[in-house]
């Protein structure tokens, strides 16, 4: 059946697109002539561009190639041996073998065609550059190997004659091709334990044919019927035939090689060595063949285990606990039924190596139509159906067993696969009903429908009336599964509460419940929204206060670099200190002299600073000692602190000036100027007045430094 729609797609496929180039004619009046039918006209020819064209290792044309490929390989592994032992038959039939040897050497050369053309994988994407593709197998030892396979060895021919074939033997040079076949052949196959065995059986028979031949070569070497152990003289009319030659040969060695032993005894040392070399091989050939067999038995025991249970476990499990004989007839019906139909209730497990979404397919494929018959389940999504046909679980039972009682707590839903069930009464006699194939039943048990006298117990008694087959699904994995899909958990749930309504176990407060179930739900819903509403509002002030911190950090940079500016200004502490040390210094050399030209002292002071204070342009400075001038630069760093740049300005011409007028007075107080007692009273009185205005100054800085 599957052939036929493959066969029909096929068709399909190509009749589109002849029908499409038939269209494509029509429209340029190319295809039809004038007055000829169109129906019986044939598309044109399809063409393909040979220089791009290239194979993927994946399709079906290779694996087909590669199965064509088996016969010149094996037909030069057999016969360049054959007719190099037997003579006669490499004569007596020589144009058959040599147009075979020729057409498999074409079928070599287009092997490697194709092979130039072959697609590979370069990080899992599929690489069909005709160029990369040649590039990589003429670098490929691959490309060597082929060479050598073609190399015109035949012209020998000329010098050792026709009755020696053993020149081909590089032809021989393409078994990796034949592994390559077969390996692929045993991935398709539907039976790999059957092709297993028969590739082993083709490798032996190959290998007995080689050595058939040259134990027949070995006795003509020898000579014919020279021992017993050679092949006997062919100028016996019985062993002259060449099919007598080959088949007593192969019989020899098939003795040899299956150790029957049943051999003459050799009696040359050629005879000993072709002996010990058989028997040594021949040990390796039982082995692999012992191997092979027992690999296959025990696959199939193992699948065998996969698909079905272990009855001999079972068995020995009820007789050591004395089980009763109906019980272990029952039993031994179950497992009968499963074996005769092919009942296979373990495919989780056998589809457990597959990826999800391949598993997901198979048992979509599988399970499908029995789905779509659940009424529940006609008109649902098909992510649902999906979700569902993985969580289904299959189930036998036999004739007269209880799949449910009345009563039972209830952990699952059953859906009718095949077979009939009836819902009996209590009396288990009374049918109520028969439910059939795609019905389904326990949904109520695990649903938890509000209102339900019953709980979560099942309702109703169904008997199995033959063999059926059902799917069980779990209340965890439906719970799972409708939580996703809430359309159809109400329609489920509606349809148990209508079931309950006619069997009178649906209690009326039940629409209360839902009601209140309802506002709680609403509820719910509401304070998620306002949590979301909140969860907004904290994040646009966490925004806020991020942005207020880089703002702030900003403003206290560029304070301290305004401060820092201000500082290079201001006389540094040294120079403050400097300049009160030499105050004190004048002041303790004139100490006795101060109270005496105390008042000289104040008018000389006095004077200086107004004759100083107007400049050479005529500007007022502020005097050293005057109230309103520490006012006014306790104003400046105010404004400095506060970010004013024209009152920073202003405040620097303040400080140049003050500076200017500072270093003019002393300049004009040097010793030897004026009199002693003058200069030495307005000396220390400078130097204190600087280091107060320093002090405050320095207060100041620190006070803006605290409130930033």
């Amino acid at each position: 059946m599957d052939k036929t729609e493959d066969v029909s797609l096929r068709g399909n496929r190509w009749q589109r697109i002849v029908r499409w180039h038939r269209t494509q004619g029509a429209d340029g009046e190319e295809g039809v002539k004038d007055g000829e039918n169109p129906g019986t006209h044939l598309g044109p020819k399809f063409k393909i561009n040979w220089r791009e064209w290239s194979v993927d290792p994946a399709e079906h044309f290779y694996y087909i190639w590669l199965q064509v490929m088996i016969f010149p390989i094996i037909y030069n592994s057999v016969i360049i041996i054959l007719r190099t032992c037997f003579t006669m038959i490499a004569l007596s039939y020589l144009p058959v073998w040599l147009t075979l040897d020729y057409l498999s050497d074409l079928m070599y050369m287009t092997d490697m065609i194709i092979t130039v053309r072959t697609g590979y994988l370069d990080q899992g994407i599929l690489i069909l550059d005709p160029g990369q593709l040649k590039k990589r197998y003429l670098h490929s030892k691959r490309f060597l190997r082929d060479v050598t396979s073609l190399l015109p060895t035949d012209l020998l021919y000329f010098v050792f004659g026709v009755q020696t074939p053993m020149v081909r033997i590089n032809r021989l040079l393409r078994l990796p091709r034949l592994n390559e076949a077969l390996d692929r052949m045993e991935t398709r196959t539907s039976y790999p334990n059957t092709f297993r065995i028969s590739k082993l059986m083709i490798y032996i028979f190959v290998l007995i044919h080689w050595n058939a031949c040259l134990y027949f070569a070995l006795s003509s070497y020898i000579g014919f019927g020279s021992d017993r152990w050679v092949y006997p003289n062919i100028t016996h009319q019985e062993f002259a035939s060449m099919r007598r030659q080959y088949f007593y040969c192969f019989w020899f060695s098939a003795q040899i090689f299956t150790t029957v032993g049943d051999t003459p005894l050799p009696k040359r040392e050629e005879e000993y060595l072709f002996m010990i070399a058989d028997l040594l091989i021949a040990v390796l050939v039982f082995a692999s063949i012992v191997g092979n067999v027992g690999n296959v038995i025990t696959s199939l025991r193992d699948r065998d285990n996969v698909f079905f249970p272990n009855h001999e476990l079972v068995k020995a499990y009820l007789r050591s606990h004395h089980i009763s004989k109906e019980l272990r007839q029952r039993i031994d019906n179950w497992y009968q039924h499963l074996h005769i139909n092919k009942k296979i209730i373990r495919e989780n497990e056998i589809l457990q190596q597959l990826p999800l979404h391949l598993r997901t397919e198979i048992a979509v494929s599988v399970h499908l139509p029995t789905l779509s018959k659940v009424t529940i389940f006609q008109h649902c999504e098909k992510s649902l159906l999906e979700e569902l046909v993985l969580k289904l679980t299959p189930q036998v039972f036999c004739p007269g067993e209880y799949v449910c009682r009345k009563g039972d707590v209830g952990h699952e839903m059953y859906i009718i696969k095949e077979g009939k069930l009836a819902v009996v009464a209590d009396d288990g006699a009374t049918e109520l009903a028969v439910l059939s194939e795609g019905n389904f039943f326990g949904e109520i048990s695990i649903l938890n429908i509000k209102g339900n006298k019953s709980g979560n117990r099942r309702t109703a008694n169904i008997r199995s009336i033959g063999h059926s087959d059902l799917f069980s699904l779990s209340k965890e994995d439906l719970t799972d599964v409708l939580s996703e899909f809430p359309a159809a958990k109400r329609h489920l749930e509606e349809k148990g509460r209508q079931i309950l309504t006619k069997m009178g176990m649906l209690e009326e407060s039940g629409e209360g419940e839902e009601a209140e179930a309802e506002k709680v739900e609403t509820k719910i819903n509401r304070l998620e929204s306002q949590l979301e509403i909140l969860q907004t509002k904290l994040a646009r002030l966490m925004v806020e206060l991020e942005s207020s911190n880089r703002k702030m950090k900003a403003r206290v940079e560029q304070l301290e670099r305004e401060v820092a500016a201000l500082q290079r200004h201001f006389p540094q502490d040294g120079a403050v200190e400097e300049a009160h040390g030499r105050g004190e210094g004048v002041g303790g050399e004139v100490g006795m002299e101060r109270e005496e030209a105390e008042g000289e002292e104040e008018e000389g002071s006095t004077a200086k600073l107004k004759k100083l204070g107007h400049g050479e342009e005529g500007q007022d400075v502020p005097k050293e000692g005057d109230g309103e001038s520490t006012k006014s630069t306790k104003d400046d760093l105010e404004r400095m602190a506060e970010g004013d740049t024209s009152g920073q300005k202003e405040k620097n011409d303040i400080q140049q000036q003050s500076k200017t007028e500072k270093n003019r007075e002393r300049g004009d107080d040097r010793p030897g100027k004026g009199d002693g007692a003058e200069i030495e009273p307005s000396n220390e009185r400078q130097g204190e007045k600087e280091a107060e205005d320093d002090g405050e100054n320095s207060e100041e800085e620190k006070d803006e430094k605290q409130e930033t």
